[in-house]
């Protein structure tokens, strides 16, 4: 009687198979192919104040929705990309702000860029770079797209003064294949604490350099006016959309 039973099971059992594969054949549709998956990280730290925040979030939504970069993200392979938003201030003032979003049209743009410039400031702390670089590396594991290219963009207007040494965090995230590169954004009127901070001895585009960008094709832009932001990474984010080195290393200012 067992037997029977069994065998009178079979095509219920095997009719069920196929039901069991479709949540793997789901979740690996779901996994997009990108040109790229781009990390943002960004400097949000005692030094910047709430106006030059404001016009930092400001270019920001003018970049992305600028026809530029539109038209730098559809010329790609895939043509789409994945892009993720972290603000920085001390070690443990660290925050993924927008997880992954892909970008492939003008909607989806805006409405990446409408959702940023929603967001409130995060922290108003000392500056671990490191530790946004980290964040951005946790943010890499986790991701489901299937990117050609991965890149930390770091912004900032002053040196590593907490958490790790910046450049050990760059370090491993070069030897994981990720290129970083950073918008130095200088401060020319610091108040007198944070000279030395916001203004480093060969000034704050070569410690950039130095210490924070790596990986191929890795590049740094200047700018010396929270006002040119938005143009600086426009230009920025077109040159790491296209994976090449960016042809302009200085962007507003004097």
């Amino acid at each position: 009687m067992r037997r029977i039973a069994l065998a009178s099971m079979a095509p219920l059992l095997m009719a069920l198979v196929p039901l069991a594969i479709v949540p793997a054949a789901i979740a690996v549709a779901r996994a997009q192919d990108v040109d790229v998956a781009l990390v943002l990280v960004t400097d949000v730290s005692r030094s910047i104040d709430d106006r030059e925040f404001a016009l930092e979030k400001d270019g920001y939504g003018n970049a992305f929705t600028s026809q530029k970069v539109l038209d730098a993200i559809q010329g790609g392979s895939a043509g789409k990309i994945a892009v993720a938003y972290v603000e920085f201030a001390g070690s443990f003032e660290v925050r993924t702000v927008l997880d992954w979003t892909v970008i492939a049209d003008k909607a989806s743009a805006r409405a990446f860029a409408t959702r940023l410039n929603a967001a409130p400031r995060s922290f108003f702390g000392r500056t671990a770079i490191s530790a946004g670089v980290d964040q951005a590396m946790q943010l890499f594991a986790e991701t489901a797209v299937n990117p050609a290219r991965r890149v930390i963009d770091v912004c900032g207007d002053g040196t590593n003064n907490a958490g790790r040494d910046v450049a050990e965090a760059r370090n491993d995230a070069v030897k994981a294949g990720i290129t970083i590169n950073g918008l130095a954004i200088i401060n020319d009127h610091p108040a007198s604490w944070t000279f030395a901070h916001v203004q480093p001895a060969g000034g704050l585009a070569n410690y950039y350099r130095d210490n924070v960008a790596g990986g191929p094709g890795s590049f740094v832009l200047e700018v010396h006016d929270f006002a040119n932001f938005g143009e600086a990474m426009t230009r920025k984010l077109v040159d790491e959309i296209a994976g090449a080195p960016s042809s302009t290393r200085y962007a507003g200012g004097h």
